[in-house]
């Protein structure tokens, strides 16, 4: 069984990646939904949670790469 547990957006950061081929990609993770699992916790004593999220992508290409009209 699990609670679902309230939380409040502190902050939702962007990571930055550059691919070879000069795309920038940005991913972050949105957070819908935590569930502390009763009665489960990790090796160091810390509760389990599960987590609903949804990822965020978006890229910004080189010219080269787009398709041409």
């Amino acid at each position: 069984m699990a609670e679902e547990i309230p939380f409040e957006t502190e902050r939702e950061s962007w990571n930055t990646y550059l691919l070879q081929d000069g795309t920038t990609m940005k991913i972050k993770s949105v957070l819908a939904e935590v569930l502390r699992v009763e009665g489960m916790y990790a090796p160091n004593g810390d509760p389990l949670y599960m987590v609903n999220a949804s990822p965020v992508v978006a890229t910004v290409a080189p010219d080269h790469l787009k398709k041409k009209e």
